[in-house]
């Protein structure tokens, strides 16, 4: 299926502003992701960094401070890309790294993993939600079967897993392939079409389906959140954050990364190790999801 791009679609800018070259595209994504991890570092390594950002809703609905009977009141329309097993495989094992010197991060669960290839709506009321939904159900341009399907027949593929994080979470993000060698599971690619290019179309897709498009995410990142600070506990002593606690975490994200690049990104040899390549929404296309954020 061919689709005319709207001009005013916000992912087509970049692909524009890197003259649709797919080794244009990976550079912006890589370039996103590092400084934004240094400038994360150096934020949270600081003299007067206090403590991590909490989620609060989170909070209410696991951990130490769990309120039973709470409900997130936050409502959303969202279309995800699930990790097939190898990258679920890869995210348990940097979970577990993670843990070990922070435990008590709240570590997101394995079926509930996923990168949003587009937020819709977010923040909603159930009611607004539901609107949504039936102007997509009773849509004839563009079918829900049609957004589902689309990776299936427009491939696209992630690697270079790296953990990204701030004060208030960490991700496992990937950078769009650019001509990288192809692993037997992608079957040889040529990367022309990247995970932008998916997110320019699904973008204009659900525009013609009659909804109107309120995304946050337009930056140049493709992540799957993996833990969340829901607790100081394990980072104090005596009310105050230690720093040397801090300074362990941050430490471990730096030999995770460099381990993971070395096992898992592009190899000297030309390979591509399976572990390290998401073909995004291969299996099983995509999730049009809808509900609570938590």
């Amino acid at each position: 299926m061919s689709l005319t791009i709207s001009e005013d679609n916000p992912f087509q800018v970049l692909i524009a502003e890197s003259n649709d070259d797919p080794t244009q595209l990976q550079l912006r994504y890589e370039k996103h992701r590092t400084a934004r991890n240094e400038q994360q570092r150096t934020r949270i390594l600081a003299e007067d960094f206090h403590g991590w950002t909490l989620d609060k809703i989170l909070m209410r609905l696991d951990g130490p401070t769990k309120e039973e009977g709470f409900l997130d009141p936050r409502n959303c329309l969202v279309i995800w890309a699930r990790p097939p097993p190898n990258i679920r495989d890869l995210i348990s094992f940097v979970q577990k790294e993670l843990k070990d010197v922070a435990p008590s991060l709240w570590l997101m669960p394995t079926e509930n993993l996923h990168t949003t290839v587009l937020e819709v709506a977010h923040s909603l009321t159930e009611a607004q939600i539901e609107d949504l939904v039936q102007t997509l159900k009773s849509s004839t341009a563009i079918t829900r079967a049609q957004i589902a399907e689309h990776p299936i027949t427009h491939q696209s593929r992630l690697l270079k897993p790296m953990v990204s994080f701030d004060s208030s979470a960490m991700a496992l993000s990937f950078a769009p392939a650019a001509a990288e060698p192809s692993t037997e599971r992608s079957g040889g690619h040529d990367d022309h079409y990247t995970y932008h290019h998916l997110r320019r179309d699904i973008f204009d897709m659900v525009r013609k389906t009659g909804i109107p498009v309120a995304s946050r995410y337009i930056v140049p990142s493709a992540h799957i959140t993996i833990a969340r600070f829901i607790t100081q506990e394990g980072f104090q002593v005596a009310g105050q954050l230690d720093h040397s606690c801090v300074q362990l975490l941050v430490d471990r994200i730096g030999d995770i990364n460099k381990r993971l690049e070395r096992m898992y990104w592009p190899q000297p040899d030309g390979t591509v190790p399976e572990m390290g390549e998401w073909v995004v929404g291969q299996d099983q296309g995509l999730v049009i999801r809808r509900g609570r954020l938590c």
